[in-house]
């Protein structure tokens, strides 16, 4: 099978059902967007901190596709064999976080990224997180858009956070605080 079709060639491409839309709509901006995120996610996992944790994040990953493939469909018809997003997901995070949030220690400053590769990748993944969520939000204003879809990129960003204060424990690197400086 080739995995060129020339079919985008003229800057458009297709969503799932046919309709074909410029390749810069907002809904394609949103789910390249989640795809970009979903990236992230597999290169963070690689990091040997995240090896206990790998499976979980997995699970994110694909489930980051089935969120793809709603903002990729715009008929309701399509939208009803796409594979179900998780109804489980957000409590699955919350309680993640909240046995995360026993091993590392009390936020007490803005923290910047870094510190450790690990750590900073994590950031990375939040920071894309958030910009998926930012375009999920403006498309939801001129289109139907899941607000359980908004609600999961909202909390996998606070599960991000999460990450990155645990691999900093994890590896043991200092958070680095936020300090304002004069430049």
């Amino acid at each position: 099978m080739r995995i060129y079709t020339r079919t985008g060639d003229d800057g458009t491409t297709g969503l799932f059902g046919g309709t074909r839309v410029p390749k810069d709509d907002l809904r394609i901006e949103a789910y390249g967007t989640v795809d970009e995120l979903n990236s992230f996610i597999g290169k963070l996992i690689e990091h040997e901190a995240m090896s206990e944790n790998r499976e979980f994040f997995r699970e994110i990953q694909a489930e980051l596709f089935t969120l793809g493939s709603h903002l990729a469909t715009k008929d309701p018809k399509m939208r009803e064999k796409l594979p179900k997003l998780s109804e489980h997901a957000i409590k699955k995070f919350e309680d993640w976080m909240d046995a995360a949030a026993e091993k590392i220690p009390v936020l007490k400053n803005f923290l910047l990224p870094g510190g450790h590769p690990a750590v900073a990748d994590a950031h990375i993944a939040r920071a894309v997180c958030r910009r998926a969520e930012r375009r999920c939000v403006e498309l939801s204003r001129e289109e139907d858009v899941n607000p359980e879809l908004i609600k999961y990129l909202n909390r996998l960003s606070d599960l991000l956070f999460t990450t990155a204060r645990l691999l900093s424990y994890l590896t043991e690197t200092e958070e680095i605080a936020w300090k304002t400086c004069d430049l």
